[in-house]
């Protein structure tokens, strides 16, 4: 195994083990607070404990990032490993939820996806299939960059993938947004534990896939060898 390999090996094997400690921390968490079954409206958390997994959702991504900072050579690995070892992490949390707890019990359960810097809440399905195109983009990042470091992403291609990034997360804040301006008196936690979402905007959701994948393939055409 060349060198290549195992780096891409290790990378993968860190993202899977970040995903089986979230779960981990997740599963005691529901047994604290939710020992009847995880659902809607949330319970009310203690705003230090609150805090405290706000910072530790932060750490997270921090970690994420230095391992693809440390894996990467050129700045296009570095954002590729990032983007990879995030949806690896993201999408094996969800394989060990299921198969540790069973839960979810559908691809349409809701769940709630972050917490920064608002809460992210809509279907599992959905952070799943982001996770499915961060790993496209990873892969046509780190393709690209294999067969030139010069290969960037224009300010063109980085306009449809953040605004595409951006009306994804519209569409799992938007609804708790609503919900927010109507009980202006409650902090943001508090707010959780009387708001139940009720429809998830698949259409604006759909758009934002199809502007980020729009962004992609726009810079994998531009950076092909002919």
């Amino acid at each position: 195994m060349n060198s290549s390999a195992r780096q891409l090996l290790w990378l993968i094997l860190f993202s899977i083990a970040m995903g089986f400690l979230e779960a981990v921390v997740v599963i005691y968490l529901r047994e604290l607070y939710y020992p009847n079954g995880f659902g809607f409206p949330l319970t009310v958390m203690d705003p230090k404990i609150g805090f405290i997994e706000i910072l530790r959702e932060g750490a997270t991504v921090v970690m994420l990032l230095g391992v693809g900072i440390l894996a990467g050579r050129t700045l296009n690995q570095r954002l590729a490993f990032f983007v990879a070892a995030f949806a690896i992490w993201d999408l094996f949390y969800y394989v060990f939820l299921k198969l540790l707890i069973g839960w979810p019990p559908s691809w349409f359960t809701w769940d709630v996806l972050f917490l920064i810097p608002v809460p992210w809440i809509g279907p599992v399905l959905s952070p799943c299939l982001v996770c499915i195109t961060m790993l496209l983009f990873a892969t046509a990042l780190y393709i690209r960059d294999s067969e030139n470091t010069a290969h960037r992403f224009s300010k063109k291609e980085w306009t449809w993938l953040l605004v595409g990034a951006f009306v994804v997360v519209l569409s799992w804040t938007k609804e708790f947004f609503q919900f927010t301006s109507t009980r202006q008196d409650l902090s943001m936690l508090d707010a959780l534990s009387f708001y139940v979402p009720q429809t998830y905007n698949w259409w604006l959701f759909g758009l934002g896939e199809v502007l980020m994948l729009t962004g992609i393939a726009i810079y994998w055409k531009r950076t092909a060898t002919h």
